[in-house]
């Protein structure tokens, strides 16, 4: 399939009075055309610094991206200025962030708030931008659009809010769409419409989604390849059926033990104990070995190689590391 955007190595860190924020640690994935990639992790683990960081919204300073490179169409965006970034943003690459009760200006009408960047990026008509922000309405399933137009984000509930928002992101027709949390404040109804709406987007307009999450409900909706990340590293990387059938990372199986089932009681959850490590002195091993009921020695010293169990899925973990494996058992 062909690639749409490879992060490599990616590298972010904020400078604070307390010292430096380590918060991505050398990610490395790849969006494929017309695939969504679901990066789920719990919060401070990295995710919104990632998306953030390749539409490169990360203010600066304190934030920097330290190393790696964020290629699309042949172009290293983390080397582009910040005049042919602007060119990019809306355009080719669109991001939906977290909060729709926030993402929108509360001064303007919807009608304006649509067509702005119709009109920056490619460069048409009022008319014509009116036109098309009134299919997009249409798309995101918006009754009685015109009329839609000229009203005030208060005058929309949330759930419509959150369409608009889409509707934003979609209007000039990008290449890659990131989505951050983007049903975190709606009810369960309102957030099962909203991936169908995903799904069906995607469909029509062959649009690439990285999707960031907590929610794993959401990600098997949706998500075709799953990417799980903790304390700035992505530990393990499959396609939906063999994160959520063949987990390997001890902290991928302790999230899928910690989503509450219709089939369990309350006691039933096994939440993950400990929490997560602080950043501003990482460890040196593994992230996870602190919390982690199988950690090694060798898990607090050196971080483990990356294993390929398949073409797609791989994860960062000693206890599936072969030569481990086999040095375990000459000890025995």
């Amino acid at each position: 399939m062909e690639k749409v955007l490879q992060v490599e190595n990616l590298h972010v860190s904020f400078t604070t009075y307390g010292g430096e924020v380590k918060a991505v640690r050398g990610v490395t994935f790849d969006l494929h055309k017309g695939e969504t990639l679901a990066i789920v992790g719990e919060s401070g683990c990295g995710k919104s610094v990632t998306s953030q960081s390749i539409m490169r919204l990360i203010p600066t300073p304190p934030g920097k991206i330290t190393n790696g490179s964020i290629l699309f169409k042949g172009k290293d965006l983390t080397r582009l200025s910040d005049k042919e970034m602007r060119s990019i943003r809306g355009a080719d690459i669109s991001m939906i962030f977290q909060d729709p009760m926030t993402a929108l200006n509360p001064t303007l009408t919807i009608g304006d708030q649509l067509t702005e960047g119709l009109i920056q990026h490619q460069n048409i008509s009022k008319e014509e931008a009116k036109k098309m922000a009134l299919s997009m309405l249409e798309l995101v399933g918006i009754p009685s659009p015109e009329t839609r137009l000229k009203q005030y984000p208060h005058q929309f509930s949330g759930g419509m809010r959150q369409r608009i928002v889409i509707a934003m992101a979609l209007v000039c027709q990008p290449e890659v769409l990131i989505a951050d949390e983007p049903t975190t404040a709606l009810d369960v109804t309102i957030q099962a419409q909203i991936l169908e709406l995903f799904k069906d987007i995607q469909k029509k307009t062959g649009v690439s989604i990285i999707l960031i999450t907590h929610d794993l409900g959401v990600v098997a909706q949706v998500a075709d390849r799953i990417a799980v990340m903790y304390a700035g590293k992505i530990v393990e990387i499959g396609n939906r059926r063999e994160i959520f059938y063949n987990p390997q990372h001890p902290y991928t199986k302790g999230l899928l033990n910690s989503v509450p089932r219709l089939d369990m009681d309350g006691d039933d959850l096994i939440p993950i104990p400990g929490s997560p490590p602080d950043l501003f002195s990482p460890p040196k091993g593994c992230p996870f070995s602190a919390r982690c009921a199988y950690a090694m020695e060798v898990c607090d010293h050196v971080y483990p190689y990356k294993t390929k169990l398949t073409k797609n899925h791989s994860v960062d973990c000693w206890l599936q590391d072969e030569r481990a494996k086999r040095m375990l058992a000459s000890m025995k």
